[in-house]
């Protein structure tokens, strides 16, 4: 059995304070996105971040891969973009009269997949290998990914022209999908105020390791979480396959709910919000901010859903209301 912590060490507060701290110099606002960035990477997990060009998506990831003084790098992905240019390849030295493995931008602690859903299928399946089995095949060499390992993708939505949807197994391994929305009028009054300091590049400043990245993600592992809790999890991912076992009247509306592994996410994503809120102990208010972005992406509706104007975030706030803490 897990050995749990009754209080937090106070190095791991002041961690989590710095992080967010160095964030809040270079990003104006988007305090959600940055709490789920913290999350995925204390849980050592993926992020999926759908939102609109000119978001400071990418601003976001060099930033923090700045923080923790971790290696970051970035791939635009377009229709002609070959699995090569994403693992790495095998390149032929005329003077040793032998190949050897050049690797690619996928070898490092933070990858930024930049449109990941304008990428053709085999690229998606190459980024697939890596976000599963964390390791990368270059001909007959399988090469072990760093450690941390995390991407974030970002995606347009897919109305957008020449973006289609992520097949279901890929998206299933993003441990969270993150709504990135517009600023609001004084963050964006912000942002315009602070360009120009932030064109000559922010003061921000490692303030952590990659080891305490992993002190923090065993710290996670540790914090208490009650066996109710557990059972409210299984409770509401149940609910996204048997709706009408607890009266829910849209089972029409759901033509696939979540796997099993948006069981395992719930549970450690909620740990993790409660680390970042100061507790050692996780509460279903944890569980309950988190699930809307653990759950969005794993929940395939139906066109009676669609044509009704019901979305998946509409589907997860009906059961939150209904299912009770047992």
């Amino acid at each position: 059995m897990t050995h749990q912590i009754q209080n937090l060490p106070e190095s791991s507060t002041q961690i989590l304070e710095a992080i967010q701290r160095e964030m809040s110099k270079v990003i104006v606002g988007q305090k959600t996105v940055l709490d789920r960035m913290i999350i995925g990477l204390i849980c050592n997990q993926h992020i999926l971040l759908e939102g609109v060009p000119g978001l400071a998506k990418t601003l976001i990831v060099s930033t923090l891969a700045q923080i923790i003084a971790a290696e970051s790098s970035r791939i635009q992905f377009t229709p002609d973009l070959l699995p090569a240019d994403l693992t790495g390849t095998m390149i032929y030295n005329p003077g040793k009269g032998e190949f050897y493995s050049r690797k690619g931008p996928v070898f490092t602690n933070i990858l930024l997949a930049d449109e990941v859903n304008r990428a053709p299928a085999k690229v998606q399946s190459a980024l697939l290998e890596a976000m599963q089995e964390r390791q990368v095949t270059i001909g007959d060499e399988t090469f072990p990914l760093e450690d941390p390992f995390m991407v974030l993708a970002t995606q347009n939505p897919v109305e957008q022209e020449g973006t289609y949807p992520l097949p279901e197994a890929q998206v299933d391994r993003f441990m969270l999908k993150v709504l990135v929305n517009y600023p609001d009028r004084s963050e964006e009054l912000s942002i315009l105020r602070s360009r120009k300091n932030i064109s000559k590049g922010a003061a921000v400043q490692a303030v952590c390791s990659i080891e305490d990245i992993k002190a923090l993600r065993q710290l996670t592992d540790e914090l208490h979480m009650d066996s109710r809790l557990e059972e409210y999890i299984i409770d509401i991912v149940q609910a996204t396959r048997y709706p009408g076992k607890w009266n829910l009247d849209f089972a029409n509306f759901i033509q696939f709910g979540a796997s099993p592994r948006a069981s395992i996410f719930l549970s450690q994503a909620a740990r993790a919000m409660a680390l970042l809120k100061g507790r050692s102990y996780v509460t279903p208010g944890d569980i309950k901010e988190i699930a809307p972005d653990v759950l969005r992406h794993r929940i395939i509706l139906t066109y009676e859903a669609e044509a009704e104007g019901r979305d998946t975030d509409w589907v997860i706030g009906k059961i939150l209301e209904t299912i009770p803490v047992v």
